[in-house]
């Protein structure tokens, strides 16, 4: 006999999407007093699962994106009161580290492109050191003797994102957030305001505010107008995880990132013994497939940088999507149809922005309007007629500005 799907009890606020971004907003809107309802298959995956939990708010500045850093910069600043206050609600460490970052070049060109970079850094007034290649070989023995220079960042640190999610997770069932561990299949629209969702079981979860947090996939839910779909996309992302033995430890003792021939790689040890090296960055839609180049180059990449890294086991390899954005930053606050709000299109600093987001996420939901927030709306994006979507925050200005280039995405991806 055919059972016709339950109707679920009303609630305050339904996120769509349980990844660091889903959860840590429903966390706090939990801890507002409001009922909670994660729609997700899996929370706690997704991006951060496969994610190195780089917290480089100053080592990946990039050219035109100063509006950005200012948000990556706050949120920085919260994360070692943030990962006490988690911690504490959920009993499971994050992997939090204050260790600092090194980033490091090995050739010529390489290495002017990483001196303007510090002088972009300097002129924005931020923290970053010149170092000479023995400078940062003293700092970490393990360096290739190749290296011609590099920045010092004492307040770029690390977390590890499955922890983080892990406890996010804790903290949310303990707080009262109620999971529901199957896909949204449909946005509910009552009187053109979203009402709740239908899961993918046929049962309608109704509420009062449907808050999409589902990384890259967060423009694809069926039922939500064009006007107010959120122009995210997958960037991908290939990251290898590698276990240092005891005899050689301890191999790094801080981030370290590289240019290389003009391209990125970025080691990143944890405190456990592993170490993270990555990421690739891919336009190839919603494929996760782990290939032989995109392995291939993150080694050969690592193994110039530090040669002994050919000595360590191979444990895993990954790939996720990261969700980007046109202008590479998030999508915060109410969308064009009311009672629907975005979370999403963090592209590589959804870790990063963990704090920061979940903050401002509860002050919108509950009827704020926090200035933080306001350069992020999804508003810039406007489909509505005639409406011309912003290209980026802020204009491309300083030494070797240049236009952002073609974007390449991939869901689950490290947002570093």
């Amino acid at each position: 006999m055919h059972t016709k799907p339950r109707a679920r009890r009303g609630r305050d606020v339904l996120v769509v999407g349980g990844g660091v971004v889903g959860l840590v907003t429903a966390w706090r809107c939990a801890q507002r007093g409001l009922s909670v309802t994660v729609a997700d298959p899996e929370p706690g995956r997704g991006a951060a699962h496969v994610a190195a939990g780089m917290l480089a708010a100053v080592t990946e500045l990039q050219y035109g994106e100063q509006t950005l850093l200012g948000l990556n910069l706050a949120s920085a600043r919260r994360y070692p009161s943030f990962t006490e206050e988690l911690e504490d609600a959920s009993g499971l460490s994050t992997g939090y580290r204050a260790c600092g970052t090194l980033a490091v070049a090995l050739d010529a060109d390489d290495r002017a492109e990483l001196r303007e970079l510090h002088a972009f850094q300097s002129a924005l007034g931020l923290e970053s050191v010149w170092l000479t290649g023995r400078e940062c070989r003293r700092l970490e023995p393990m360096l290739a003797p190749g290296v011609r220079g590099g920045l010092r960042v004492e307040g770029d640190h690390q977390v590890d994102p499955r922890r983080l999610a892990a406890a996010l997770l804790r903290a949310g069932e303990r707080a009262g957030v109620d999971f529901l561990r199957q896909p949204a299949g449909r946005l509910s629209v009552v009187a053109d305001r979203a009402a709740g969702v239908v899961l993918a079981d046929g049962s309608a979860v109704p509420a009062d505010q449907v808050v999409l947090a589902a990384g890259c996939r967060s423009g694809l839910l069926e039922g939500v107008p064009e006007e107010a779909l959120p122009p995210v996309r997958p960037v991908k992302g290939q990251v290898l995880r590698l276990r240092v033995p005891a005899p050689f430890a301890p191999f790094l003792s801080r981030t370290v990132r590289a240019v290389v021939r003009g391209g990125h790689v970025y080691l990143v040890p944890r405190e456990d013994g592993e170490l993270v090296v990555g990421a690739t960055t891919e336009e190839t839609g919603h494929d996760t497939a782990v290939t032989a180049g995109g392995v291939y180059e993150l080694l050969r990449d690592a193994h110039e940088l530090v040669p002994g890294i050919t000595e360590l086991p191979l444990t895993e390899a990954l790939a996720g999507l990261r969700p980007g954005s046109p202008d590479n930053a998030p999508l915060l606050g109410r969308t064009a149809l009311p009672g629907l709000l975005a979370a999403t299109g963090h592209h590589r600093n959804g870790i990063l922005l963990t704090p920061v987001t979940g903050d401002l996420m509860a002050e919108i939901v509950t009827g704020g309007d926090p200035e933080q927030a306001l350069p992020f709306s999804p508003a810039r994006f406007s489909r509505a007629p005639g409406a011309r979507p912003e290209a980026q925050l802020t204009r491309p200005e300083g030494p070797g500005a240049r236009p952002e280039e073609p974007h390449t995405l991939t869901e689950g991806v490290p947002s570093r």
